[in-house]
């Protein structure tokens, strides 16, 4: 139980130290410069009394007595650290006003991509250097791509967003600014009476081809049809002209045999007596009083109707 009491206040104070005590320790030992940790995609720029003493680009663990000499001891206390972001930065600059060679007022959207090249320069040639290159896009921008044909300022914006980025990439070096990637992403018109004017001119002009679809289909379906009737009148007139031929030549053949020829007439004349609703009364033979006795219902029949 003694040993447990003894060990319990040496446990505390060990928890105690690692607990406050390192990271104050830890505190101290960047203060006056015994190490420095840079990050992934940042800079360090170490001042002091007006002058840079150390630069630190590339991640890790520096120990700046290494690095800087004494000057490590007070470049944290009397000096300045500047942590500068190195990763890659984009902006887009929207309607830049330009006119074309026509006098069309345009407004080209710019996108771009840029990152700090030097972080000396960047600090110290230029107090806003973000500005400055957009400024500076914008002027070469403006400056590159005014009086050009219409059709070309819609066309080729690779070539126009090449002009660009020659224009702009050696001034932006001296900033320390490397400029990247520059593409002309949207290319439009400014006023809005030309807008309405080039939205009706389309409208009319669609309307124009619509109705020229339209009209040239009617007179293809017209000219299909009329062709397709005459056709059809043409095949109709010659079967009407070889009717009477055909008839002809199948009652001549059927006239070569009476016999049938007689089945034939009979048969003929069977169907018209059927087609006309005649009433037909078989009697048998030889039965002359009844065949008396209908004539005479037919006729005292026909004197009543």
């Amino acid at each position: 139980m003694n040993d447990l009491l003894l060990i319990l206040p040496t446990a505390f104070g060990f928890f105690l130290f690692f607990l406050i005590g390192e990271p104050i320790f830890r505190f101290f030992l960047r203060l006056f410069g015994v190490y420095a940790i840079v990050k992934e995609g940042t800079a360090h720029v170490y001042t002091l009394f007006g002058n840079v003493v150390g630069v630190l680009e590339e991640p890790g663990l520096y120990f700046l007595w290494l690095k800087m000499g004494p000057s490590a001891l007070l470049v944290n206390t009397l000096g300045k650290r500047h942590v500068l972001d190195m990763r890659l930065d984009q902006r887009y600059l929207r309607s830049l006003p330009v006119n074309s060679e026509e006098g069309a007022p345009m407004g080209i959207g710019v996108w771009y991509e840029m990152k700090i090249s030097d972080p000396v320069a960047y600090l110290f040639k230029n107090s806003d250097p973000a500005g400055s290159l957009a400024a500076n896009v914008s002027n070469a921008t403006v400056r590159t791509l005014s009086n050009m044909p219409l059709d070309g300022m819609l066309e080729t914006r690779h070539t126009m967003s090449r002009a660009v980025r020659a224009e702009v990439s050696p001034k932006s070096e001296e900033w320390g600014y490397r400029l990247g990637s520059v593409y002309i992403r949207k290319v439009h018109f400014r006023d809005r009476a030309m807008i309405q004017q080039i939205e009706e001119k389309v409208v009319n002009r669609l309307r124009q081809v619509t109705s020229a679809i339209r009209q040239d289909g009617t007179n293809r379906v017209s000219i299909i049809t009329n062709s397709a009737e005459r056709r059809a009148a043409i095949e109709f007139a010659k079967a009407q002209a070889m009717r009477p031929q055909i008839v002809g030549e199948a009652l001549s053949e059927i006239n070569s045999d009476p016999e049938v020829a007689q089945a034939m007439f009979e048969i003929l004349e069977t169907e018209n007596m059927l087609k006309d609703g005649t009433r037909i009364t078989l009697m048998p033979k030889g039965n002359d009083l009844m065949r008396q006795m209908m004539g005479a219902e037919t006729a005292l029949y026909d004197t009543d109707g």
